[in-house]
């Protein structure tokens, strides 16, 4: 695997990243979205990185690409000069200088072939370049855009996890105090405290049971005494 292909392959994995799928599986996503914050901060780095490196071979390769286009254009006219100069001097009788001239103008011929033959070579691999740069820049745009979408997610995640754990904890709190719980710590010394009055006034009416018939009794023998002073009388009487 070369490197643009690693570099491709890398950047497409973050770029597609399910995030909501990452959380659901994190044991604490407090930490999950730190973490991937962290990575995707350092990952886009490195990739802008090579990015740009990828980005300047291209435009180094693009700016050769054109100087062998303009050398295969100038060799050209050197050979279109050469050639015409060794047919004014063959019509002039100088056939040895016009074969000299024909031979440069073949040297620059051979010259210009071979910058076409560079220019027709390096022309697809450069449009290929190009597509790998603009398949790069857009997988850096969705990344930085998942990013910020990521960061200003985070608080909000994090603040409705907290609440939720506050409020499971308030929960908790007050199904422990439920009055209403029989068994609860509450409901238990209500019945103890229930109990404890029943037992005092169950006492308090065995008090007052035992009184009356103390008073009852004593109202009997009080009707003693009366009864023997009217049998005197009776008695004196007759």
């Amino acid at each position: 695997m070369t490197q643009k292909q690693t570099l491709l392959g890398r950047v497409a994995q973050l770029a597609k990243a399910n995030i909501n799928s990452l959380l659901d599986r994190a044991e604490d996503p407090e930490k999950m979205l730190d973490q991937l914050v962290r990575d995707y901060t350092n990952s886009i780095a490195e990739a802008e990185e090579a990015v740009a490196q990828t980005i300047a071979n291209t435009r180094l390769a693009e700016a050769d690409l054109q100087e062998d286009r303009q050398a295969a254009t100038e060799w050209g006219r050197k050979a279109e000069a050469a050639s015409r100069k060794a047919d004014e001097m063959r019509s002039g009788g100088d056939t040895a200088g016009a074969e000299k001239f024909d031979n440069l103008a073949r040297v620059a011929l051979q010259r210009q072939i071979q910058f076409e033959q560079d220019v027709q070579a390096a022309e697809p691999r450069i449009a290929s370049q190009n597509e790998t740069v603009e398949t790069l820049k857009s997988g850096l745009t969705q990344m930085r855009t998942k990013l910020e979408d990521l960061k200003s997610r985070r608080d909000q995640l994090v603040a409705r996890a907290r609440a939720a754990e506050a409020q499971e904890t308030v929960q908790g709190a007050m199904s422990s105090i439920d009055v209403m719980d029989p068994t609860s710590e509450l409901g238990r010394f209500e019945d103890k405290i229930k109990r404890q009055e029943a037992m005092a006034k169950g006492r308090a009416e065995a008090q007052a049971t035992t009184l009356e018939d103390q008073f009852a009794e004593l109202e009997d023998h009080s009707h003693d005494a009366e009864i023997e002073a009217r049998l005197q009388q009776l008695k004196g009487g007759a």
